[in-house]
């Protein structure tokens, strides 16, 4: 007897499809799913009821129907799709160019849940392969909400790492600009008016707010800082990772830059304004490497990176700026010292500090806070001096530094906003131009 004729043992197949399931259960901590035993029991041995119930059995000679085993094969691979996005990868596309040129605007990904443990789905009634839209209208309802639970998975979230997350800012969405931040409308041109012109309001569950992509520049209990754009965490500067870029003016004699220069560069000639009036490019983003081979260029006359100094240039303002006070006095390229907040440590709450804290107080972690004019601070009705977080935070930012819409302009990312760690690129493709001339080949299967 060879293992073929052995796994086909109604029992075989019985036991070992039960020893999967109970692993898949002691790892969910959920032991009501214990009753599935008795599904996969009859499915392998008693044969008591049809729970494919949309499958025909078919009579020996009889015809099959083309429609019906098509029907068949769509819903166990949505079934099987479903549950793999749920608990092991999810795809994921980079949206924009913040990550450059580390990860690429058109990378096509699958993100691993496994890395930091699958949270149970809050938002369970979704419209499969949908995250929340389909054909500009909600992908889900909110019937059932569940508490967040995350799963154990192989490790927590370190520096460095590339994190996919839930865009803290996404529980609030303009209608007519999705994309865009409501609270930095707000800041801008009020509540009023940003309704009035961007409306009307859509309001999101945590796991439905968009996904974002960045890297983990700081972890609960860090202390970062941004001098002249480089991050230094507790004293001691980043990492220098090679997709690491920041926006450069480049002046040059009057003639513009060898394409073939620009493209070895990493840069789209095609993509490029000269302007004549500097002569050059203003805000190139370039990494070290191509800043060198940028500056060493014969048309070049000097090569500058953009440096944000206080107060902060055009369209930033400190009100763009976390945390949006005018006496932090901080810019993109001048941040900090920032204190990352971690679960069960307590702080003293005080009116010069409060603003790093009031969101997390009062919508990550669902209290009611008051402010009072005489400084007074108010909490569940309470008043109080003192705050102790109930779970830990992250700082997150693009490796394209002066291109990035990150941690620098909304804050911290809370524990129960992360969803995983990118994989593996199986796609890459450029939106401004034709097949087959938009796809990057060099960038097929290629690991994160």
């Amino acid at each position: 007897m060879n293992l073929r004729d052995v796994y086909h043992n109604k029992w075989v197949r019985a036991g070992f499809w039960s020893i999967l399931y109970l692993l898949w259960v002691i790892w969910l901590g959920n032991y009501w799913w214990l009753l599935g035993l008795a599904v996969i029991f009859d499915l392998f041995v008693t044969h008591k009821v049809k729970w494919a119930f949309w499958k025909k059995e078919y009579k020996e000679g009889e015809k099959h129907n083309v429609w019906l085993d098509w029907l068949d094969a769509i819903i166990f691979a949505v079934i099987v799709v479903t549950f793999i996005n749920m608990f092991f990868f999810q795809a994921f596309k980079i949206p924009s160019s913040s990550m450059e040129s580390t990860l690429y605007t058109g990378d096509h990904l699958f993100v691993s849940k496994m890395t930091y443990g699958p949270k149970v789905p809050q938002t369970p009634l979704t419209i499969p392969f949908t995250h929340n839209v389909i054909f500009g209208k909600e992908s889900y309802s909110t019937l059932i909400q569940n508490d967040y639970r995350r799963l154990k998975g192989f490790r927590e979230v370190r520096r460095g790492d590339i994190v996919v997350f839930n865009f803290p800012n996404g529980d609030t969405v303009l209608t007519r600009y999705p994309a865009e931040d409501y609270y930095n409308w707000v800041r801008n041109a009020g509540r009023e008016f940003t309704i009035k012109n961007a409306g009307p309001l859509k309001v999101r569950p945590v796991d439905k707010k968009d996904h974002y992509v960045k890297r983990c520049v700081a972890v609960a209990g860090d202390t970062l800082e941004v001098r002249e754009g480089r991050v230094f965490v507790n004293g001691k500067m980043e990492e220098s990772y090679p997709g690491l870029q920041y926006a450069c003016t480049v002046v040059t004699n009057g003639q513009r830059i060898n394409p073939m220069i620009l493209s070895k560069a990493g840069l789209d000639p095609e993509t490029l304004y000269f302007d004549e009036s500097l002569p050059g490019y203003r805000s190139l983003c370039l990494t070290t490497s191509a800043y060198e081979e940028i500056r060493n260029c014969p048309a070049v006359v000097s090569a500058e990176i953009e440096m944000d100094v206080y107060p902060p240039d055009y369209p930033d303002s400190y009100l763009s700026i976390f945390p949006f006070e005018e006496d932090y006095r901080w810019t993109r390229d001048f941040f900090g010292p920032l204190w990352i907040p971690k679960k069960g440590v307590t702080v003293e709450l005080t009116p010069e500090n409060i603003p790093l804290y009031r969101r997390i107080i009062s919508t990550y972690e669902g209290h009611q806070l008051r402010e009072e004019q005489d400084g007074r601070i108010f909490i569940d009705g309470q008043q109080t001096s003192s705050y102790t977080f109930a779970q830990d935070y992250y700082f997150m930012m693009g490796d394209n530094r002066h291109n990035s819409l990150d941690s620098r302009y909304w804050g911290f990312v809370p524990e129960d906003h992360i969803v995983g760690r990118p994989a593996l690129v199986w796609l890459s493709t450029v939106d401004h131009k034709r097949f087959p001339n938009n796809i990057r080949w060099r960038r097929f299967f290629k690991f994160v």
